[in-house]
Order: C-alpha cells, then structure tokens, then sequence
C-alpha cells in the first residue's frame, strides 16, 4: 500500500476545510456539519446529541455485529495573540512539508483522515461485517461535562457502546505512528484553602500566617512518595500548579492562602486513598484548611487484543514502523469511554506542537495516517 503525494489530497483539503472554521471550545462553528454531510453521503446514519451549548453527534454505518468507533473533536484552544503565528491560526496554510493551523494536530488533521480512511473503506467494502462509527464531540478542550461523557451515557442506555474505539489524539512523537497511547494516568485536581488570621507583619504574635502553616505539608507531599507505578504507568506523582495568598501589600500577613495542586496517578492506587493520604499529611502539619476535590478521569488500560493488533500491524504495513505503547501525557475523552468496556486506543499525528504557536501537522505523515486507518477498519470488518 502507497499514500499519494499531497497534491490533491482529500485528506489535506478536508483538513484545510476544517481548519478554516474558528471553533474554540465549546463551539463548533461547523465543523460537524461538515463532517456529517461527508459521512451522510457515505450511506451513515446520524444522531445528533447536543448537550447545553455542546453539539454531539453519532453516527453509523452497518447494521450488526461488532463496531469500531473513531471519536474525536471538532473544537480547538483560542490560539493566543495571532501576532506571533507565522500564518494565521485560522487560515490553513501548506508550507513547505507542513500544514500549518489552530487544530492542525489536535486534531482537525485526524478527523480528516478518519472521514477518508472511511470513504475509501467504504467504497472499497459496502457490505462488511459489524458497523463503523464516529462519536464527535465540540467540548474535549474545554471543562468536557457536556460531550462524551454525555454521549456515551446515552449509548450505554441504547446497548449501542462500541467494541473498539480508535480516538485521533496526537500520540506520536518524533513520525506519525511510533507511538500510540493504550491507556492513560488517572488526574485528581485539589483546590486547598488554608485558614489564618491576618495581621501586622510587625505584630506575628496576634495573627497567624497561613502561609508558613501551610509550606512544611506542601513539601511532605512534594517528598511522598506514592507508588512505584507498573509495567503499564509510572509512578504516582504530585505538582502543585498555583499558590495564591496576600493582599499585594508588604506589611500584612495574609488571612487565607489558596493552592492548587494535581496528581497524575497509575492503577496502583485510587483516588480515595490519595484523598486519605493527603489529608493525614495536612492533619499531620496542624493545618486549618478545607479542600475541594475535582476527579477529572480515572486511569485506564486496554491491554493486548485485536485493536492494538490490528493498529501496530497497519502502521507496520503503511509506515514500515514499529509503534511503541505508551500511557504518558495529559488525559483524553477515552476515560469516559474505556469504563463501559470498550477496547481504546489513540493514534494520530506528532504532538510537538499542539497548543502552540504555528501548531502544523506534516503533510505527507497525515495522508499517512487516513491510509493506516484505512487498514484498520480492513482489519477489524473484513
């Protein structure tokens, strides 16, 4: 199998299409649209699923037997002051072997590539066996509680939870296909208010600085150490992401203090029991404090099966690589969807500069991708 040159790919021209379209979460701005005409014309049926200011959508190929799901979507981060963009953010630009663009990676690239793995496959195999899917979403970058977990409640109360789901996140790191992600870290948040008395710095002894009752348990959780991790995550780690106290003057001590932290942690250890451990280390240190907790996913793994088979054979056959598992990095939308018990595994493009200034995807490595989907959903359905 050979992936064309970039001239006149559908693949890059549809990732262009989308790309043009401003949609920084939660909004779409058409983006679905355009991917449902696409798949309308492919024979799909469409459900859409709009939440609150979120548009959702399925949508289905086939009538029975067992489902491989692309999930994906369509909205992107604000792209920060434009000035610094070598090309405009918002207006798809091919430079040299790059594609340059806000979502670019992340992953407008993706979505073109699965809606044209899709439309070949199709074309190629109209009667296959079981059903191809696509679960898209407009709130993946924003706070995500009106877009796949909302959708994929809805198809668990339809028996419609798909065996197999392929998410487009960019996973690879150095070449399109070296790395694929077959399961991520779990991310419990923590918002920490500790009580004091404000003050007179002149006058410690009437006041009672949060401050310094606070800074002895931040670094005994700094030095905690939590777990060794597994073969499949490394260990449990803990970063303190804002501290916040003071009224902005240099002679009064500060009546609160506020400090935010995150853990990324492994199948090692729950989230009650970090809980637990966090708040013996603050009772420890003599801390008046209230804490707020925020569970943003769970960890999890798909183990070896026929999507990680059929993914690390494809990109071998494709892009003569052999992919590498992997669980690092931030979390995705596959935490919503592994605990219903489908088999999750995200591929895409080179990560390097998402969120970035000129965010790009390469040209040749995207064209690439649609051809090793393609061989999956010829994998799994044929």
């Amino acid at each position: 199998m050979h992936t064309p040159s970039h001239n006149g790919s559908e693949t890059i021209k549809l990732a262009c299409d989308l790309i043009k379209l401003k949609s920084i979460t939660p909004e779409d701005a058409g983006c679905q649209k355009l991917m449902i005409n696409r798949l309308e014309s492919s024979g799909f049926k469409i459900q859409n699923l709009p939440y609150g200011n979120v548009k959702n959508f399925w949508a289905v190929h086939g009538d029975v037997g067992p489902t491989l799901c692309f999930a994906g979507h369509t909205d992107v981060v604000p792209a920060g002051d434009e000035n610094f963009w070598s090309h405009p953010p918002f207006q798809p630009t091919l430079d040299g072997d790059f594609l340059y663009g806000r979502g670019a990676a992340d992953m407008k690239g993706s979505l073109a590539a699965m809606i044209t793995a899709t439309e070949r496959f199709i074309s190629a195999y109209p009667v296959h066996k079981g059903r191809v899917a696509f679960l898209i979403t407009s709130d993946e970058e924003g706070p995500a509680l009106n877009g796949t977990v909302k959708a994929v409640e809805y198809l668990k109360s339809q028996n419609e939870i798909p065996e197999w789901c392929l998410i487009g996140e960019p996973s690879s790191s150095v070449i399109t296909g070296d790395i694929i992600k077959n399961g991520r870290r779990g991310s419990l948040n923590g918002e920490l208010i500790v009580r004091g008395i404000q003050g007179h710095v002149a006058y410690p002894q009437i006041a009672d600085n949060p401050i310094h009752k606070i800074s002895p348990a931040l670094d005994d959780l700094a030095k905690e150490h939590w777990d060794d991790g597994n073969n499949f995550f490394p260990a449990t780690t803990f970063q303190i992401s804002n501290i916040n106290a003071g009224t902005g003057a240099t002679n009064v001590i500060p009546g609160e203090a506020k400090v935010v932290f995150n853990f990324r942690f492994s199948t090692e250890i729950t989230e009650d029991e970090i809980k637990n451990r966090t708040e013996k280390i603050l009772q420890k240190n003599h801390v008046d404090y209230e804490i707020k907790w925020i569970l943003s996913g769970k960890p999890f793994i798909t183990g070896e099966g026929e999507l990680i088979n059929a993914a690390k054979e494809s990109i071998f056959e494709v892009a003569g690589l052999k992919t590498k598992l992997s669980t690092a990095g931030g979390t995705s939308d596959g935490r919503f969807i592994a605990p219903y018990g489908s088999q999750v595994l995200e591929l895409g493009p080179v990560n390097t500069t998402i969120h970035k200034v000129d965010e790009c995807v390469n040209i040749k490595e995207l064209d690439c991708l649609s051809y090793i989907y393609q061989r999956v959903l010829e994998k799994l359905l044929v």
